[in-house]
């Protein structure tokens, strides 16, 4: 089959580079001589539909435009699983638990709900697992996928790729902070659901038509046996879960955007429009990818599905349209990832370590230093992913997750619901959480990864119980307002007005879990 790349795509394809480079570099002016929340939480100041447009357009990336598509394309529907995976557990875990204690506590981060509730170890314990999480998983995975997409296509070599991504994103996200990354990913998600709306119709017109998707839809399913290798229905009891609350629920990449809300009720409408994003998106990612087989049935490396859709299926014009949306995708993950790498290490490494009493200037520009330094870092482990071939790289992203999740899931869970929780308990789930992960894969190198996890998440929690109950807990007077009730179901008193009538979070929340359900119901 013949390319369909132009001049015309390349064209629209640097017009929005420019015009993207150009928005961020515009709105980073308007975080110029500001204060550090303002820099790292863009003021306070976000509305519920930026706050759930920013987490999905931070959340969806090459990994899921070029990785979910190369797994759907290998295993199918059972691909939707990971995001689907994330209403059903990670947002509601945020929505439901969490966000009041980040929301009224005022954090800037994840740690420091880990130091109100625990002491400085496991505030130090979770930044450092994070960050390795963020440098290695997340930068690197996206600019090695991003590259593989741009090479593929424009014939660009992987380092200049890579090297390009990194550094016009790294510019504006430095220079603005918080602010400059959601004024850019809202831009950015609109390209990409357009770029994917694009791509979605071509394929499956090619493939032919809703009869392809109808005949696919005969094998879909949402759970697989207990022995597959990657996707058993054992995940749902540790390993799926563990990550999920993980990514979704204490994740400074992702929550960091409900901190900057207006207030409360802003914050949890914010996570529910995600929750709809969240269920529409994918779909645009995974049925094309099922049914693509009709088009490309024996592709070598499922991650070049989403360069060849592209390449030879759209028309000139739309090619240009879906490589500007990969490279939305890209670059709001990249960005969104810095910045968490950035306010993790003035927030709670610079300045309870460091310099306590620096000024605002000086927290501001230590996190624009380390953001050139998480980049640079980011930049050279993305090498580490050019080795790695065997399976679809996003399959790869899932098993990294799961040497570093159980144990922070388990501080955040065990200390949130658990007055007996120990800042020992919770040191020993966060330090044992890689050791236990890689000595399990050592022992059980067949053992699916998801299942690896979930005995790990389990033997975490339950060395956190017997810790606890040998060392010295928290007075009833530390622990106030820090451990769960079920006032934290609802808003605040002074914001109750504002959930009336078709206002209320919850009667949106109810219908998009009907939603999520039918499908599993339907194919399970």
């Amino acid at each position: 089959m013949e390319s369909n790349f132009t001049n015309l795509d390349l064209g629209i394809f640097v017009i929005y580079i420019v015009g993207i480079i150009g928005l961020g570099l515009y709105a980073s002016r308007k975080s110029t001589g500001e204060s550090k929340r303002d820099y790292f939480l863009a003021g306070d100041k976000l509305p519920w539909w930026m706050i759930g447009g920013s987490i999905i357009a931070a959340n969806i990336s090459s990994h899921h435009l070029v990785g979910v598509m190369g797994v759907a394309y290998e295993r199918g529907f059972v691909a939707i699983v990971i995001e689907w995976g994330a209403i059903l557990v990670g947002f509601n875990v945020l929505l439901w638990v969490f966000l009041p204690f980040y929301i009224r506590n005022g954090f800037y981060t994840m740690p420091e709900f880990l130091q109100k509730r625990f002491g400085g170890g496991a505030r130090t314990t979770y930044s450092i697992l994070v960050l390795l999480t963020y440098i290695f998983v997340e930068i690197s995975a996206v600019l090695y996928l991003g590259a593989i997409s741009l090479q593929s296509l424009l014939g660009i070599p992987m380092l200049a790729s890579i090297l390009f991504l990194a550094v016009f994103t790294g510019v504006y996200t430095v220079l603005g902070g918080l602010r400059a990354v959601v004024w850019t990913e809202m831009l950015q998600l609109a390209v990409l659901v357009l770029g994917m709306v694009a791509l979605s119709y071509y394929t499956i017109d090619a493939s032919g038509g809703f009869e392809a998707i109808v005949e696919s839809s005969k094998d879909w399913e949402l759970m697989l046996p207990a022995n597959d290798p990657d996707f058993p229905w054992t995940m749902y009891l540790g390993g799926l879960l563990c990550i999920s609350i993980f990514y979704n629920a204490t994740n400074q990449f992702i929550v960091q955007r409900t901190l900057a809300a207006k207030n409360e009720w802003h914050a949890r409408m914010g996570v529910i429009f995600a929750d709809y994003l969240k269920f529409l998106i994918p779909l645009l990612i995974i049925i094309p990818a099922i049914v693509a087989p009709k088009i490309f049935p024996d592709l070598e490396k499922p991650d070049l599905l989403f360069s060849m859709l592209v390449e030879h299926l759209l028309p000139t014009g739309l090619v240009g349209l879906v490589m500007a949306g990969l490279i939305a995708a890209i670059m709001s993950h990249l960005s969104g990832a810095i910045n968490s790498c950035t306010t993790i290490l003035t927030i709670d490494v610079y300045l309870p370590y460091f310099r306590p009493n620096a000024s605002e200037a000086a927290s501001i520009r230590f996190g624009r230093i380390t953001g050139v330094l998480v980049i640079l870092i980011g930049i050279l482990c993305t090498g580490v992913l050019v080795f790695y071939s065997e399976k679809p790289i996003f399959i790869y992203l899932l098993n990294a997750y799961g040497l570093f999740t159980p144990g922070i899931a388990t501080m955040f869970l065990m200390g949130i619901f658990w007055k007996g929780t120990t800042h020992a308990g919770a040191l020993t789930a966060g330090l044992l959480t890689i050791p236990l992960s890689l000595a399990v894969e050592y022992f059980f190198p067949e053992m699916p990864f998801f299942n690896r996890t979930g005995i790990v998440f389990w033997t975490c929690m339950l060395l956190c119980v017997l810790v606890s109950l040998v060392s010295q807990r928290k007075s009833e007077a530390e622990l106030e307002g820090l451990i769960w009730t079920k006032e934290s179901l609802s808003l605040p008193k002074s914001e109750r007005d504002q959930q009336k009538g078709w206002r209320n979070p919850f009667i949106w929340w109810a219908i998009v879990m009907v939603m999520v359900l039918y499908f599993y119901i339907r194919y399970a």
